[in-house]
């Protein structure tokens, strides 16, 4: 499994409830524990601007570059706007479409070692995961909720732009609907969009996305990976040539954003879940960590480690 990570992801924006130097930390852990050696941990480059325009607007990307927007958009954004916070955001959109191309070239290796896999056994899961990313609130014209540019967006176009796939379907499992993603490929028959959120939560607006599944405030472990479960089918069932998982931390019952009741037991099953699924499937992935906003930084690092962890043990 490659890991993909650069210490520009950690942005400045000041006092804030979006922990970037969260990226530093899974990083390091990710090391410390041996679930990824220092050659597999990659470093992306900012992610070209006719490459960002893939997805968004002309105008959008003219503000972002120079900082003109009104302050009702950065009210919107919940981001102080730099130029060097700008570069941060676009160097982790690049390491979105890097783990993407990872994943997807890490599956033609493995065909072409294996075209015939013993019977029986799902071959091994081809995964890459981007430390940031997950910036599902990006709309092609403006930003929200801490997400200046849409890199699931971005990474899916890149790749098809490419011919390196022409279907792609994302499972995002952070707290809050995906709103930008839905809305950048509604009516897309080359994406599917799943997104199991809370209901009563952020975004007020939600666009419709292939399926949305929306939780009641309080939802536990139980209702949750049920509905997980029961759902699946009809994204594996698309046949995407590239999966991108949006594994946020912050379903987590002690997070400051989100208002579920899973625990630290029932987001590892929910990894488990998503990735056995696209294991068996044969399906590559790219994961990006998305959100996580728990009240001690540590909780929501080691939510993280456990997606990353179960990765790396369905790849080996």
């Amino acid at each position: 499994m490659k890991l993909v990570y650069s210490d520009r992801y950690l942005v400045d924006i000041g006092a804030h409830v979006f922990p970037t130097k969260k990226y530093k930390l899974v990083r390091d852990g990710a090391l410390a524990t041996g679930l990824v050696a220092a050659a597999d941990v990659l470093e992306p480059v900012e992610s070209p601007w006719e490459e960002l325009a893939l997805v968004h607007d002309a105008d959008y990307l003219e503000k972002t570059r120079s900082g003109g927007f009104r302050p009702s958009e950065l009210a919107l954004l919940e981001l102080p706007w730099s130029v060097a916070a700008a570069e941060g955001f676009r160097v982790i959109v690049g390491g979105s479409v890097l783990a993407a191309r990872l994943a997807v070239d890490a599956a033609h290796r493995m065909k072409r070692r294996n075209p015939e896999p013993a019977a029986g056994g799902a071959p091994p899961l081809a995964v890459s995961a981007n430390v940031g990313g997950g910036f599902h609130h990006a709309f092609p014209s403006h930003g929200e909720g801490f997400c200046l540019y849409n890199d699931v967006g971005v990474a899916i176009r890149a790749l098809q732009r490419d011919g390196t796939i022409k279907r792609a379907a994302v499972i995002d499992c952070d707290v809050h609907q995906g709103n930008g993603t839905a809305f950048i490929f509604d009516g897309d028959p080359s994406v599917f969009t799943f997104s199991i959120h809370q209901e009563h939560n952020y975004p007020y607006l939600k666009p419709r996305g292939t399926r949305d599944v929306g939780l009641t405030d309080g939802a536990g472990d139980a209702e949750y990976l049920d509905t997980l479960r029961q759902s699946l089918p009809e994204v594996l069932a698309f046949q995407p040539d590239l999966l991108v998982y949006v594994a946020g931390a912050d379903p987590y019952q002690d997070d400051m954003l989100g208002g579920l009741n899973i625990t630290f037991e029932g987001l590892a099953e929910r990894d488990e879940v998503v990735l056995g699924a696209a294991r068996a499937a044969k399906v590559p992935v790219a994961i990006v960590l998305a959100g996580g906003y728990a009240r001690r930084v540590e909780d929501t690092v080691a939510i993280h480690l456990a997606t990353l962890r179960t990765a790396r043990e369905l790849s080996g």
